[in-house]
């Protein structure tokens, strides 16, 4: 668990310094340094935090919460032959939950500024927080019912790829977890995190009244949140039953595979327009579905159905 969790953290760091670095580069610029961002983090935690007059201790207190939330939920990930620090039956939706807490946390603080525009981010992200849920919780849902346990050390270890029908699954769910972690880190094609019009922010609006430490913070979350779906992914890719050692070595491989496919997806697909969100994740819970059916067609439960 130890290893597991140092690769997760040292990840974090550099994930978006990675995204910042191919992005750059597709657009012929220079760009930054791979952990430029984490030196700005460091520069921001070394500074004062200003708080507007109309905000409360809820709003201090947020972003330690919400940082705290994802690096209890790194504990639910397994990495390697060993268990996660955590590990229990139905323990992925005790994950589930502790993002959601810090997701909420999060749309509290940017309700209790008092600001129309953050109060409009926060009622965006709670709603396409809503709907993407369901995504989540109908592959895990599914892979357990493939596999037969409900913790995630469990599924991934039971998972084997043996048949199309099964490649088939582990294909369709690593790309929605992949389309999952872009929503919930606010990113293209929902979000578009280097925009400054008020109008069109989701998460960065949100976040307009920290400052210093705190937003420190949240940036740092932002890249933990990006490596704990990258485990989810890595562990689809290459389930637990494999060598120790080899999973070890492939998963900063599997890590920057993914940075580099978000920076693709963000310099060339365009963003959606803002009443096409829904729809468009609503369409992610249908594909969601698709993969329940296939595992009712895998283990013969589709003549079952009422």
């Amino acid at each position: 668990m130890g290893v597991g969790l140092v690769l997760i953290l040292i990840t974090s760091l550099i994930f978006p310094g990675i995204v910042s670095v191919v992005k750059a580069k597709v657009a012929a610029r220079k760009g930054p340094r791979v952990m430029q961002h984490f030196y700005d983090i460091i520069k921001l935690m070394k500074k004062g935090n200003v708080y507007s007059r109309t905000t409360g201790f809820l709003f201090q207190l947020a972003p330690i919460i919400y940082f705290s939330t994802l690096l209890t939920a790194v504990f639910f990930i397994p990495v390697g032959n060993y268990k996660a620090l955590f590990s229990f039956e139905g323990d992925f939706v005790m994950f589930a939950y502790l993002m959601a807490s810090g997701r909420f946390i999060m749309i509290i603080a940017a309700m209790d500024t008092g600001s129309g525009f953050e109060g409009m981010g926060a009622n965006r992200e709670a709603f396409y927080s809503l709907l993407a849920e369901p995504v989540f919780f109908i592959i895990m849902g599914s892979i357990a019912l493939h596999t037969g346990h409900n913790s995630f050390y469990d599924i991934f270890s039971s998972l084997y790829v043996e048949s199309a029908l099964t490649y088939f699954v582990s294909a369709l769910s690593i790309y929605l977890i992949f389309w999952l972690s872009m929503i919930e880190n606010s990113r293209l094609p929902v979000d578009d995190p280097n925009t400054h019009l008020e109008l069109t922010m989701v998460h960065e609006v949100m976040v307009l009244d920290h400052s210093g430490f705190e937003l420190g913070l949240i940036q740092l979350a932002g890249g933990l949140k990006f490596a704990i779906f990258g485990s989810l992914i890595f562990n689809l890719v290459l389930p637990i039953q494999n060598n120790y050692f080899v999973q070890l070595a492939f998963f900063p491989i599997v890590q920057i595979i993914y940075a580099v496919l978000v920076a693709f997806v963000e310099s060339f697909r365009a963003r959606n327009k803002m009443m096409r969100n829904a729809q468009w994740i609503i369409t992610l819970s249908a594909l969601s579905i698709v993969v329940f059916l296939t595992i009712l067609i895998i283990h013969e439960k589709v003549g079952m159905l009422p």
